[in-house]
C-alpha cells in the first residue's frame, strides 16, 4: 500500500474520499463527516495526510498522520 495523501472533496451532492493523484473516488459518503471520519482512517493506515476541502474546492483543513519530527523544525 503506498503511502498517498487522502483527499476529501465534493463530489457532486455527495462528498468522496481519494487518494492524490487517482481520478476515481475510494468512497462516496452522503454527508462531508462521514467522508472524513473514512479519509482519516485511511491516512492513519497508511501514515500519510489528510486534506479537507470545502465546498468551493478549496483545502480548509489539514491532518498529518505520518512520522513527523517532533518538535518540528525551523
Amino acid at each position: 500500500m503506498s503511502k498517498k495523501n487522502q483527499h476529501v472533496v465534493p463530489h457532486g451532492d455527495d462528498w468522496a474520499v481519494k487518494g492524490a493523484g487517482n481520478s476515481k473516488a475510494t468512497s462516496v459518503h452522503s454527508t462531508q463527516q462521514e467522508a472524513i471520519d473514512r479519509g482519516r482512517s485511511i491516512a492513519q493506515n497508511q501514515k500519510s495526510e489528510l486534506m479537507i476541502h470545502g465546498e468551493n474546492g478549496r483545502i480548509r483543513e489539514k491532518n498529518s498522520y505520518g512520522n513527523d519530527p517532533y518538535p518540528p523544525k525551523g
